[in-house]
């Protein structure tokens, strides 16, 4: 396909910071177009296999702490998310509940919420409602220092990276460029695809069999600094 067609149905805004980007090359925009929805994908796929290892362990902790339907519990009259400060929490969670109506089961329930869900779990209220020790599902977390504070508040902050990640990868907005210009770089994915990994680490995931022939973006990435 010649650059003009695939233009018409990219459309020239879209394509104008490819275009920019490859200093005019029209054959090598619509390549870096291409590879950046190979990075997209591949990203995808890894913060996918992140959000259903995160809520797993999550799901595990709670459930031994409080038992096995314990998310729809803390969220009914009396549980630990029925207080003013995780209203919110508990209203997203009995809105699920009403959703799955007759169809319901824990399971069904976990899986239909998403990552900002679990994200908000590590939030200060959340997370004291539930007990200050969901931090244990990142066992293998570095010891706090004065220069460094592994805590909640440093987790929930790193979820809130990936989750924005996420947004963006499904709001079809590209990672190959630096923040807010037409210039190549995949710094972004990089940083976001490494703290990934040292999250999976610190739960104790073994990433490097679970993205088993899934994981290419530093591949991808490498062919994107090339082009």
């Amino acid at each position: 396909m010649n650059y003009s067609s695939f233009q018409k149905i990219i459309s020239a805004e879209r394509m104008n910071r490819y275009l920019t980007a490859c200093r005019g090359n029209s054959k090598k925009a619509m390549t870096l177009y291409r590879k950046n929805l190979k990075l997209s994908q591949e990203m995808f796929t890894i913060i996918s296999c992140f959000e259903v290892a995160l809520r797993n362990q999550i799901d595990h902790h709670y459930k031994q702490k409080f038992g096995n339907d314990w998310l729809r519990n803390a969220a009914s009259l009396g549980g630990f998310f029925a207080n003013h400060n995780c209203r919110t929490t508990a209203i997203t969670v009995y809105d699920e509940v009403l959703k799955l109506n007759n169809n319901y089961s824990h399971h069904k329930l976990v899986a239909s919420l998403g990552f900002g869900f679990w994200r908000y779990l590590f939030s200060d209220h959340q997370y004291r409602a539930g007990g200050q020790d969901l931090l244990d599902i990142f066992s293998n977390r570095p010891a706090s220092s004065k220069s460094s504070n592994y805590n909640a508040k440093y987790i929930f902050s790193r979820l809130a990276e990936l989750n924005t990640a996420r947004n963006r990868i499904a709001h079809h907005e590209p990672i190959c460029f630096a923040p807010s210009q037409a210039i190549k770089d995949t710094n972004y994915a990089r940083q976001h695809y490494h703290q990934i990994i040292t999250l999976f680490q610190w739960m104790q995931v073994d990433e490097s069999s679970l993205l088993y022939g899934l994981d290419h973006i530093l591949q991808v990435c490498d062919e994107i600094d090339k082009l």
